[in-house]
């Protein structure tokens, strides 16, 4: 698709004032060479709070694996909020995401994005995804964080009937548990696959602090490829425990959150974004992404936790603390992750 740009440029010339682009969303609203469009086809209610949101992106959005995740943008008052979303489709079918509604563009999307709405996408990425190879699995997932997980069993059941997988599911209360029918129903069919709701409302935390629950609930959890995803508790747990197991090979992790160190009372700064010419005042503990977009600053932004590098930003004067670390650094010209760092002093970004 990298020609498709310069040729609708050259095509533009011929159109002018029009933009080819103009032209072509009066007859498909999702077509652009600049940035992919999706139409959304439906809205499910998961749930008092949750909805799956399904769109149909325009030709030639590149095709997503199961577990991966996307960046949606959405209007908002006139504003476009980006996050980022697990797929929850199997490859080969239209893309939905399940969205649960806590935050604004979250809210949004499950309270008043309706069917012929036009989300804005960027390309499916991630490495939560199935082993290349058949092999026994676990999934161990909290919250929301089934998610991506769903996309694995439902290609699973379409293309491995064999398959051996346990799928260890916790929420506080069976009507929190997403896809909980479809879990059930999918361990009722299917001889190899197992489904365990851990309900935390009745049984209290799930304990992955020692081997004690693995143990009791999947035995040979030690030699099947793990997969885990949900709060970051959840998932701290896990990576601490099979790494003690000597089994951290056997795990991958998706987070949906990350830990903050808070910086020294009083610190912070003036926040300059030069691009932009906006200036705000931002205190230690503030993601400079998020008082940037606070601002009206349109910053690049992916996962939000330092993890997938799209926020990069130059920062051309001052300091930054890591918000994961508590490490104070930066230097005229380097590129800084604006979603975990924030002011350690007045800073000037390239934005």
């Amino acid at each position: 698709m990298r020609w498709l740009r310069p040729l609708t440029d050259a095509v533009s010339t011929l159109t002018y004032p029009l933009h080819l682009d103009e032209i072509a969303a009066l007859i498909d609203p999702r077509f652009s060479s600049k940035q992919p469009r999706a139409r959304v086809t439906e809205v499910v209610a998961e749930g008092p709070r949750s909805a799956t949101v399904r769109f149909r992106p325009a030709p030639g959005w590149q095709q997503h694996q199961a577990g991966q995740w996307v960046r949606v943008g959405v209007e908002i008052d006139g504003v476009r909020h980006w996050r980022s979303y697990s797929l929850s489709t199997a490859p080969g079918q239209d893309p939905a995401i399940t969205v649960t509604d806590i935050g604004r563009v979250s809210g949004a999307l499950v309270r008043q994005v309706r069917p012929g709405d036009i989300l804005y996408l960027d390309p499916p990425q991630g490495e939560f995804v199935l082993p290349e190879h058949p092999r026994p699995l676990l999934m161990i997932t909290g919250g929301s964080g089934v998610t991506p997980v769903i996309a694995m069993l439902r290609t699973l059941a379409a293309r491995r009937p064999d398959t051996d997988v346990v799928v260890l599911h916790t929420a506080r209360t069976r009507a929190d548990a997403l896809f909980v029918d479809e879990l059930d129903a999918l361990a009722e069919s299917a001889p190899g696959v197992r489904h365990v709701l851990w309900l935390s409302g009745e049984s209290g935390r799930l304990d992955l602090t020692s081997v004690a629950t693995p143990d009791r609930l999947c035995p040979d959890w030690r030699d099947r490829a793990t997969y885990v995803c949900g709060p970051e508790g959840l998932v701290a747990d896990a990576e601490r425990l099979w790494a003690s197991e000597g089994a951290g090979e056997h795990l991958t992790i998706e987070r949906f959150s990350v830990s903050r160190v808070a910086g020294p009372p009083g610190s912070g700064g003036v926040a300059t974004f030069t691009r932009s010419d906006r200036e705000v005042r931002v205190d230690g503990a503030t993601p400079l992404l998020e008082a940037g977009e606070a601002a009206g600053v349109p910053l690049p932004s992916g996962c939000r936790m330092g993890i997938c590098r799209t926020c990069l930003t130059k920062l051309d004067v001052g300091r930054v603390r890591d918000l994961t670390t508590g490490e104070v650094h930066g230097e005229p010209g380097d590129l800084i992750r604006t979603c975990v760092s924030a002011a350690a002093g007045d800073v000037h970004l390239d934005a």
